[in-house]
Formats: C-alpha cells, sequence, structure tokens
C-alpha cells in the first residue's frame, strides 16, 4: 500500500526529513536565511494543501519546484548575491596576521567567483559540494536531466578553475 502524503504522521515524517534540505536549497540561492525558512515553510504548507495530488514519491521535487517558483516570484528584478555564513575559526596566537589576512582574502574571493555563477552553475555546485546531493537528486529536485546537472557542474567548474588561477598571479 503506498503512503498518503495526507495522513498527518506520514507529512510530518517528510517535514522532518526535507525541510532542512529545502531551505538551505533556498538560502544558497538568496543568501538570506529568514527569506528561505518562510520560503521553505510556505513550501511545506502548500505541500500540505496538495497532499491529495501530490505522490510520495514526488514530494522531494514538488516542494523544490514550489520553493523556487516562490523565491522567483520575490526576486524577479532582483540580482542574488550569494552569502555564505562565515565559519567561527579559532585562530591561535602564534598564527603569522599575514597569513590569517590572505586566507580571509582568499576566502572572500571564493565566495565573490561562487556567486558570480549563473545561478543554475551556481545552484549545482553548491548542493553537490556543500549539500552532498547526487547529480540525479539535484536533477530531481531542479527538474532537469541529469546530462544537464552535469554540464552545470562542468562549467561551473571550469569558471572556478580558472578564477583560482587568476588570484595565484595576483
Amino acid at each position: 500500500m503506498q503512503e498518503s502524503v495526507c495522513q498527518e504522521e506520514v507529512y510530518n515524517s517528510l517535514y522532518r526529513k526535507h525541510f532542512t534540505g529545502l531551505r538551505n536549497y533556498v538560502y544558497y540561492k538568496c543568501g538570506d536565511l529568514d527569506q528561505a525558512e518562510d520560503i521553505a515553510q510556505e513550501s511545506f504548507i502548500r505541500l500540505w494543501q496538495k497532499c491529495a495530488d501530490v505522490l510520495f514519491e514526488k514530494v522531494t521535487g514538488f516542494v523544490h519546484t514550489v520553493a523556487n517558483r516562490l523565491f522567483l516570484d520575490q526576486v524577479r528584478s532582483k540580482k542574488v548575491s550569494l552569502k555564505f555564513e562565515k565559519d567561527q575559526i579559532t585562530q591561535q596566537n602564534n598564527e603569522d596576521p599575514y597569513h590569517i589576512l590572505r586566507t580571509e582574502e582568499f576566502r572572500q574571493r571564493i565566495e565573490e567567483v561562487i556567486s558570480d555563477l549563473p545561478e543554475g552553475q551556481r545552484e549545482v555546485f553548491l548542493l553537490n559540494r556543500i549539500e552532498k546531493h547526487t547529480y540525479k537528486e539535484i536533477a530531481e529536485m531542479l527538474g532537469v536531466s541529469q546530462t544537464a546537472v552535469e554540464k552545470r557542474m562542468a562549467k561551473a567548474l571550469v569558471k572556478l578553475k580558472d578564477r583560482i588561477e587568476e588570484f595565484k598571479n595576483i
């Protein structure tokens, strides 16, 4: 017997399983954690409203599609800039200040390069390298073919490599 998304315990389980990943997916698109939380919440509200129409196996794709559409509605004419949460790195007192400065500059440049990637490439890169999703999972989330995901990743990696090479020459 197939599980129904309309069963409260099934829905709650899906929410617990997919909410964080969905929120992170939107966060990588918009760079605003509060906005990402709101969009993820609204996506699950819409899942509940349409639970009878959504197959259990298609829940991930459904909430990602809804989230993507909600995001695009909110930022239709704005350029999206990516902001990573800064990791708190404990520095040892004996570290060279020059090394600390260069490390911070490099981190900022990497964030800038990633945020300058076209949206599709940036999404695929972050979902694969940060969230650790497979190409197949990403293809399902974005509603594209696995080949499209592979091409986006290849292009993103080439651009990142080229820009990192530029940093070495500075």
